[in-house]
């Protein structure tokens, strides 16, 4: 059986020949989910999705491949939620009508993140209402809706600390944005955190995932090491809202 680590290994080697390098981490794709040759195209295809249309509270993780998902969201108006870069300053808050007419692109890249957007804790997100729509990149997606990360978990968390207090639910539309090069034909077993998309999208094509197992719930306290939850402000928080601190 594939591992996931041979998964990631085997896709960062092709991903080489189609990614745009980062700012601060180049080509390490352990550390940086990047963009790539394609990504306007596989937007386009995104924001015709009535799921896309519909939203009008979203949360969208801050990989690169999706700057220019989070422009079109400024520039439509859209509000959203993004985590911080390993969710070491918890989340931002991006109100559209804050960023000056011309900025939307600054405002979406993560500089501009910081400098437009508002850091928000798990109490005020709640205060908003729920999210109706979730975006995220992806080291590797298979073609039955297992997503892979950078292998640190953070998408997987933050769905955890969601559902534990009602942000989201199994009802949620969950779509990644890919270069095709990250799509894994291979059907693949869920592990008890991995979270199933819905829709992916690539430049060469919208692919929709045919789900045959729920997502997890909650956040499983069990598996995070002491130093991470130390780490984790948000996860500090949802201690003290559950009691357990």
């Amino acid at each position: 059986m594939t591992s996931s680590r041979m998964i990631r290994e085997r896709i960062w080697t092709r991903l080489h020949e189609v990614a745009r390098p980062d700012t601060r981490f180049h080509m390490n794709f352990a550390e940086v989910i990047p963009d790539f040759e394609g990504s306007e195209a596989a937007t386009d295809r995104l924001v015709e999705d009535p799921a896309y249309q519909a939203s009008t509270f979203a949360f969208i993780t801050p990989d690169n491949c999706l700057v220019d998902l989070r422009r079109r969201m400024i520039e439509a108006g859209k509000p959203f939620v993004m985590s911080t870069y390993g969710i070491y300053r918890g989340f931002l808050y991006l109100d559209p009508a804050k960023v000056p007419e011309g900025a939307a692109l600054y405002a979406a890249w993560l500089d501009g993140m910081e400098h437009f957007g508002d850091p928000v804790t798990l109490e005020q997100i709640s205060r908003m209402g729920r999210f109706d729509y979730l975006v995220t990149g992806a080291s590797a997606v298979s073609m039955n809706g297992v997503r892979f990360g950078k292998g640190h978990g953070f998408f997987d968390l933050e769905w955890g600390m969601f559902t534990d207090l009602g942000f989201v639910d199994e009802t949620t539309p969950v779509h990644a944005v890919v270069h095709d090069i990250q799509l894994v034909e291979e059907q693949l077993q869920p592990s008890e955190t991995d979270i199933l998309v819905d829709k992916i999208f690539t430049p060469g094509g919208t692919h929709v995932v045919e789900r045959r197992a729920k997502r997890p719930s909650g956040v499983k306290w069990p598996l995070l090491e002491p130093r991470q939850i130390d780490q984790t402000p948000p996860l500090q928080e949802l201690q003290r809202l559950q009691g357990l601190a």
